[in-house]
């Protein structure tokens, strides 16, 4: 598994998991549209390919004459709340693009495919922690997209032989030395945090106090970004197709983010409690332990600290993000 094909590689997470093949001497190319990526965060060291899946010939002919030995798939819009105003967007996107690249990864002979999914797939979540077989009743169409592309690579292993890992991810977090978050629009905690400790926004936005936790905020599943590098690398090499979750297992609430940032940064955080979002569950909490026995996975940046550090530290390097 040396040639690796990346798509959304320009992206906050294939970003970083293709720095991370890189450094363990994978040949890595990497495909993207830059739609929503940032062409400064392709790794100089890949080889870089401008394209949209949509272009189903582009990405045959790229498939076809690269002669990979596994794809790994991030191209896909991910905004739960754009999701709900326009879904056409997320299921032509995530899932007829996502058949167009499966269709050239048979007609090329890829032997392995490892899919960027969610916990979004789950929807309100039946007991915690949530294990990879609970039920999975998605609550938008964005984890609706997801959910049935995963289906759809359990069809094609079935029936083309192609294997896969789909990866359902909690809350992914933390940046790696050269490569970190500049979503437009950012919405995930610990960025806006970061932001609004250095004045790049006025307030942070606390979306309900009184959820059944123990400080009423929001708990979820914190897991940095190399800890999922670390998964996909291992998932190249997963012993039998299936799903994953990625997670540590420990909850961490809104209040306890922002209290370990204003530890690491020294700055205090303003915050807004604003009334709840809708769809939001109190707690989003992943059991991994299918990861952790089959893929031999051992996350290693457990603690809000150090993940915010390593947050903060790429902030600090890159005030502006990436600026193109």
């Amino acid at each position: 598994m040396k040639k690796v094909l990346v798509t959304g590689g320009a992206g906050y997470i294939g970003s970083a998991c293709s720095e991370y093949l890189l450094n363990l001497g994978y040949d890595v190319t990497i495909f993207d549209g830059l739609l929503t990526g940032h062409r400064e965060a392709v790794d100089p060291r890949a080889k870089f390919i401008l394209g949209n899946l949509s272009d189903r010939e582009k990405i045959k002919s790229v498939c076809r004459e690269g002669k990979f030995d596994a794809i790994m798939h991030f191209a896909a819009f991910s905004l739960v709340g754009e999701s709900m105003k326009d879904p056409s967007k997320y299921f032509r996107n995530n899932i007829a693009n996502g058949i167009n690249l499966a269709d050239a990864a048979v007609e090329s002979g890829v032997k392995m495919f490892v899919f960027s999914s969610t916990a979004a797939t789950f929807g309100q979540p039946e007991s915690i922690p949530i294990k990879e077989f609970d039920r999975q009743i998605p609550i938008n169409p964005y984890g609706e997209s997801k959910l049935c592309f995963e289906k759809i690579l359990k069809w094609y292993h079935e029936i083309y032989g192609i294997n896969y890992a789909a990866l359902r991810y909690f809350n992914a977090a933390g940046a790696t030395e050269n490569f970190g978050e500049d979503h437009r629009p950012e919405t995930h905690l610990i960025p806006l945090i970061l932001q609004t400790v250095r004045g790049k926004r006025d307030k942070l936005m606390l979306y309900g106090d009184d959820y059944d936790t123990a400080d009423g905020t929001c708990v979820r599943d914190y897991i940095h970004i190399l800890d999922l590098a670390q998964a996909h690398e291992l998932a190249l090499s997963a012993p039998e197709s299936g799903h994953y979750n990625l997670g540590t297992g420990n909850g961490l609430s809104v209040r306890e983010i922002i209290d370990a940032a204003e530890d690491v940064t020294g700055l205090k955080v303003n915050y807004e409690v604003a009334p709840r979002r809708p769809g939001d569950p109190a707690k989003l909490i992943a059991c991994s332990e299918r990861a952790r026995r089959m893929l031999k996975w051992e996350p290693k940046y457990e603690s809000a600290h150090k993940i915010i550090e390593s947050a903060w530290k790429w902030q600090l390097k890159h005030p502006d993000g990436y600026k193109n």
